[in-house]
């Protein structure tokens, strides 16, 4: 199937039919850098975001929420969030939305895990599992997004973070830090991360800080566009999500 640019010839593909080539221009691309993937949607992503956003089974947000319930992979985003730390493993990054209004983005990073030249040595060394944690509401029929925490474990990199470990991560972490406490969590100025250089920490101070915004472009039950956007000022980040049971 030929990449297409015109939005006007879209009309005439079936939905099935973008989503897979989305899929299809994004496989192996998230690796790139942050620049080149934010040109690639411009260039090549945009018209068919824009297509599917006209198709949207689910464009009232109230409806989003029983839908959204649940694991999601991000196979492809411009947060510039995720990739502060190096060595994230795409296939251990997850999105995971839980019913009681809370959810997370959980992923493993593993600096050298990909390099020859530093893989024997990087093998000894742990892997870091980091967990973005965020609590979501609808307000005036708009997704209401406050941060409520970012937590961190160190573990053995040869034992993989899969969906359970990450749920039951998120799941212990809900229950015993906030579910005894007010429901207006108050974040503190600083955050508490260890083995992380002072410039890293106040990277992800940043993002704690921020008021989030979110929208779905596209929500169906396996696959989801999201436009994100830290602050008004701020360019707008897109990212591709698709569903695991």
């Amino acid at each position: 199937m030929a990449n297409v640019t015109s939005s006007k010839e879209l009309i005439y593909w079936s939905t099935s039919e973008i989503k897979n080539q989305i899929l299809e221009l994004v496989k192996g691309r998230n690796v790139e850098p942050l620049k080149t993937k934010v040109e690639f949607y411009k260039n090549e992503l945009a018209p068919y975001f824009t297509e599917l956003s006209r198709r949207n089974p689910f464009s009232k947000v109230a409806d989003q929420v029983a839908i959204v319930t649940g694991v999601w992979i991000p196979i492809w985003s411009t947060i510039p969030f995720q990739d502060i730390l190096p060595g994230r493993i795409h296939e251990q990054s997850y999105q995971i939305f839980h019913t009681d209004g809370y959810y997370a983005n959980i992923a493993r990073y593993a600096p050298g895990h990909k390099s020859g030249f530093w893989q024997k040595i990087a093998s000894k060394l742990p892997a870091y599992d980091l967990m973005l944690l965020q609590k979501y509401s609808i307000i005036d029929e708009k997704w209401d997004i406050k941060n409520v925490g970012i937590f961190q474990a160190l573990k053995n990199r040869e034992i993989p973070l899969t969906i359970d470990c990450a749920d039951e991560w998120f799941t212990t972490t809900v229950k015993f830090k906030f579910k005894k406490t007010s429901p207006n969590i108050d974040l503190q100025p600083e955050l508490l991360l260890k083995d992380m250089d002072r410039n890293t920490v106040k990277k992800f101070e940043k993002v704690y800080l921020a008021t989030s915004f979110l929208e779905h472009i596209y929500i169906d039950n396996d696959f989801r566009l999201v436009k994100s956007q830290r602050e008004a000022t701020q360019r707008p980040s897109y990212t591709i999500a698709i569903r695991r049971r």
